[in-house]
């Protein structure tokens, strides 16, 4: 299936003679950076699985030849740890990654309170803006082949009284991977998500199916419902795991037709 489709916007076009993108992806407009592999990656609800794709593509990335960065620019439950605040989520995308840059420019919001991020902001007396997180993301893309944004929670989390993850995405422009966790509720869930992402004139590049729930129904039927609603290709299928690794997690994701993924290096 082709991602350059100029008709639908969902799969709006992402190379230099498509009229509408002028590069590939359109986000590398930000800084006037040369092209490189982006993607922003969110998901259908909070912890489906989100971290686990992309650090999974962070080590397809670098076990490719890429110098490869992932990035969470907000992360709330933040422990201190040897005298410098950690977040799981964080830790784990630069565990994956082979470019390792200051933890106040991949996670230029570090929050303690495991909460919603305005709410944990709020505590901290933090204000969330886009622009911290954009001029981190521009240094980061100049340091990197390529950059795996996560968001944090679904697509429309609110980071401050008029500012959400959403419009976080939007500021971005980059090409956008859902991570659908697979359980009761996915189905409306997912295409929710989509029609959120399309009203913005975002790419969604594909999406990934993470099976959360072992015991779950009829889960063949409702990723083929899936399959009928989605017009994006479905980038792979990951098993539950009891001990899920980015290593493990990536055998089952297939990337290689999305705009701009680097070609292997020798």
């Amino acid at each position: 299936m082709s991602l350059n489709d100029p008709i639908d916007p969902v799969l709006a076009p992402a190379t230099a003679a498509a009229p509408v993108r002028e590069t590939e992806p359109k986000a590398q407009a930000i800084g006037g950076l040369p092209s490189r592999f982006s993607c922003f990656v969110t998901g259908t609800d909070t912890e489906i699985g989100k971290t686990l794709v992309s650090s999974a593509i962070l080590h397809k990335l670098v076990a490719g030849g890429a110098r490869a960065c992932g990035m969470k620019p907000i992360a709330a439950g933040a422990e201190m740890r040897d005298g410098e605040l950690h977040n799981e989520d964080a830790d784990m995308l630069i565990e994956a990654g082979n470019v390792h840059l200051p933890a106040d420019l991949t996670t230029p919001y570090m929050l303690r309170a495991a909460a919603a991020p305005h709410i944990a902001a709020a505590l901290e007396g933090v204000a969330i803006q886009p622009v911290p997180i954009i001029a981190a993301y521009a240094e980061i893309a100049a340091a990197s082949d390529a950059v795996v944004v996560e968001g944090v929670g679904g697509f429309r989390v609110p980071l401050s009284d008029d500012f959400d993850t959403a419009d976080l995405a939007a500021q971005l422009n980059l090409p956008v991977i859902l991570v659908v966790g697979l359980r009761l509720g996915c189905i409306s869930h997912s295409l929710l998500t989509i029609e959120a992402i399309v009203a913005r004139n975002l790419v969604l590049a594909g999406w990934v199916v993470n099976e959360i729930d072992p015991d779950m129904q009829f889960a063949d039927e409702n990723v083929e419902a899936l399959l009928q609603r989605i017009p994006a290709p479905l980038l792979g299928r990951v098993p539950f795991m009891n001990n899920p690794t980015a290593a493990k997690a990536a055998e089952y994701i297939d990337l290689d037709g999305l705009p701009g993924w680097p070609p292997a290096r020798d």
